[in-house]
């Protein structure tokens, strides 16, 4: 790995290490109840009492910020364990008969459900069920599913050519087992540095989702719905806003730059390649 993607890696453990540390923390303890609402306080700029400042209702944006961490990590790591869950098993099974009736219907089943973006997918469930973050996580990981999927299936068919797995089917190893004890440890690497870029679009997909009503409700604190609400605010109280705003990029750009790092890393071609 060149030095460039050595700092990448770098920078980018450190903001995610710095979000899941925000989320722990917010778990044992917030400088205020976000639940608390003040008319007194409400709109404070940052000061000693308020580090960064409060918002129209009067709760601390620090205890906020906080307790967000945990909601837009909660969504995704769910939301992606979904994704993953399915949608690995479905592209071992499409790759491990790739050609097959079974193969064709998998695939054109994950071309279906990708015509659809995740904020589709979440009005429709909501339109049925009503908001909240548990229809988020479902909307979110069904997008998730062909996204593994697809993944699964390319990197498995690459490995169903290797000499070893001819040896394992001439010792009489059935195409399931094959696949778990042979080709799924030989994309594992693939598949954890995908499941790190699904994170990061994950939150943000959450805080899309909760910027247009359609995740977390209060009062569970969310950083969408604290960018929905703070919109008006700008021009005279511009902390409310910029606040979540920098909250969602950095914990984007640190999970990016962490997968992009994992990547080089883990794939050796890469890394002799950019060299």
């Amino acid at each position: 790995m060149n030095g460039r993607g050595s700092a990448g890696l770098i920078v980018g453990a450190v903001l995610t290490a710095l979000l899941a540390c925000l989320a722990l923390l917010s778990l044992i303890w917030t400088p205020y109840d976000v639940t608390r609402i003040s008319v007194v306080t409400r709109l404070l700029p940052p000061s000693p009492e308020h580090w960064l400042g409060t918002d129209h209702f009067g709760r601390d944006m620090v205890s906020m910020i906080l307790v967000g961490a945990q909601t837009s990590i909660a969504v995704a790591l769910v939301a992606v364990g979904l994704g993953m869950g399915v949608g690995v098993p479905l592209g071992l099974s499409a790759a491990s008969r790739a050609g097959s009736a079974l193969d064709e219907l998998i695939m054109r089943g994950n071309d279906l459900v990708f015509a659809f973006p995740a904020l589709i997918i979440a009005i429709l469930i909501t339109a049925v069920f009503g908001p909240g973050a548990i229809n988020a996580i479902i909307a979110i990981g069904i997008f998730n599913i062909p996204v593994f999927a697809r993944l699964t299936r390319g990197a498995a068919m690459s490995v169903w050519q290797r000499e070893f797995i001819m040896a394992a089917r001439l010792a009489g190893k059935g195409r399931a087992m094959i696949s778990l004890e042979h080709v799924l440890p030989n994309i594992a690497n693939m598949l954890i540095v995908q499941a790190t870029i699904q994170f990061s679009l994950a939150i943000l997909a959450e805080a899309g989702l909760a910027y247009v009503g359609l995740g977390a409700q209060p009062p569970v604190p969310s950083w969408g719905r604290m960018l929905a609400e703070a919109q008006t605010m700008i021009s005279f109280a511009p902390h409310v806003a910029l606040v979540p705003g920098l909250a969602i990029v950095l914990s984007v750009l640190g999970l990016n730059l962490f997968g992009d790092g994992l990547r080089d890393l883990l794939d050796p071609r890469l890394g002799r390649a950019v060299r």
